[in-house]
């Protein structure tokens, strides 16, 4: 009831509007969000309904962190997903099931008005980096200060404030089925390794969309407008073998043609445009005393600029034996796995306007780039305005001192709720 969290009623037949925005499609100009400029609930309101539910909030939470999902574990994700489509179709969600063989199935879950073509998008994911049986090790417990587990900054914590932020709209009667506007919550089972299989469908879904909001988590306090690319490469070196105290000079060593090719691509490196190049792990040879006749390097690629990555590219996949290598042979393999997803227009707007939200809170809100990728990536590099880094404050992703500050889990459930208010207007 509206009355729980605190904020005003809107009827449905107040909040309905004609639905005549035409889907958007690809193309080669950002979008423009269209907003009605603030929230139409007060963001105190927001605030003191999102601190009502966070007991609720911090439940759904720990029940997901609980059902560990690493992303090579299909079950465990499909396991977790079962638990979140439930709680969706609790809240009224349409919830529709994509089947995936060797992967998690992916969940994308529909609120709002069911014939409406104004549409935003929110992107997130269930899986995790830490393998089944992390849970002993690194509990799941809250503590005076932090929620702390497995996925609890990355990204359970975002998931549930996702769902708490829809239920305040519900409540307050603004996401309705006649209001106008949908609201798609697409949650993937393939994020931590490169969105293999829900790619095509998180670009899909953000062509239906004006907007994108990115449940990862913040960058210290700020929101995310610029990301980087990435890409990664296999260079893989074939010499020849031979005794190395017998018959020295008939052997090609690989891994010292590795070693001089490691030289060369490490220096592509730009600082100045946002380019590095990470030489990350290297493999050769059988024994001590065999000249190697095979070595291979992985190689991690980061990219500021959309337009430096085909060329970039290109120059990877043309590496050919060095001078003093060209008895070796040269084979790579990889690309560019997500474009960078670079500061627009549409993302600004997005940010200005949570910019303006976060100040009815007295809440200076900051932007910030990093130089990691997220789904985001793809839905930016498609035009469509997008803003990231909409998930709780916290610390340790990816190591065992994940955790996410509790005094930033309902302020930031209030934005995320006043941003897709603004957008239903």
């Amino acid at each position: 009831m509206c009355d729980s969290v605190c904020m005003p009623t809107r009827t449905a037949s107040s909040s309905a509007k004609p639905s005549t925005a035409k889907s958007r499609t690809a193309s080669s100009r950002t979008t423009s969000p269209s907003t009605t400029g603030t929230s139409p609930i007060p963001m105190r309101a927001l605030l003191a309904g999102a601190r009502r539910l966070q007991p609720d909030l911090l439940a759904l939470a720990r029940t997901l962190v609980l059902a560990e999902s690493p992303s090579d574990d299909k079950a465990a994700v499909d396991r977790c997903g079962a638990l979140v489509a439930a709680h969706a179709r609790s809240l009224g969600g349409r919830v529709r099931l994509h089947r995936q063989r060797a992967h998690g199935h992916l969940l994308e879950i529909r609120f709002g008005d069911p014939r409406a073509t104004s549409r935003t998008l929110i992107l997130g994911h269930l899986d995790t980096v830490w393998p089944l049986g992390t849970l002993p090790a690194m509990p799941c417990r809250i503590d005076a200060e932090r929620f702390r587990g497995p996925g609890s900054l990355d990204m359970k914590t975002g998931v549930a404030m996702a769902f708490t932020a829809l239920r305040m709209l519900q409540e307050a009667a603004l996401l309705t089925r006649s209001c106008g506007h949908q609201v798609i919550l697409l949650l993937v089972s393939d994020e931590e390794i490169g969105s293999p299989v829900s790619r095509a469908l998180t670009e899909s879904l953000a062509r239906e969309s004006s907007a994108v909001l990115v449940l990862e988590p913040a960058q210290g306090l700020a929101l995310k407008t610029a990301r980087k690319g990435t890409g990664n490469f296999r260079i893989h070196v074939t010499g020849r073998a031979a005794h190395s105290g017998v018959d020295f000079a008939s052997g090609r060593s690989a891994i010292r043609e590795l070693a001089r090719l490691v030289e060369r691509v490490s220096d592509w490196t730009d600082p100045s445009r946002g380019i590095t190049v990470n030489v990350g792990i290297i493999h050769g040879g059988s024994r001590s005393n065999i000249i190697a006749d095979h070595a291979w390097a992985e190689v991690d690629l980061r990219i500021a600029r959309r337009a430096d990555g085909p060329r970039l590219e290109r120059r990877f996949l043309s590496l050919r034996p060095t001078p003093l290598g060209r008895d070796c042979a040269v084979t790579v393999t990889g690309g560019i796995n997500r474009p960078p997803m670079e500061r627009t227009r549409g993302t600004v707007q997005l940010f200005r306007l949570a910019q303006r939200l976060a100040a009815q809170l007295d809440w200076p809100l900051d932007e910030a780039a990093t130089g990691g990728a997220s789904d985001g990536n793809f839905t930016s590099a498609l035009g469509i305005a997008t803003l990231d880094g909409l998930g709780p404050v916290g610390h340790g992703a990816h190591a065992p001192t994940e955790s996410v500050l509790l005094d930033s889990i309902a302020p930031r459930t209030a934005l995320l709720a006043g941003l897709l208010a603004a957008r239903i207007g």
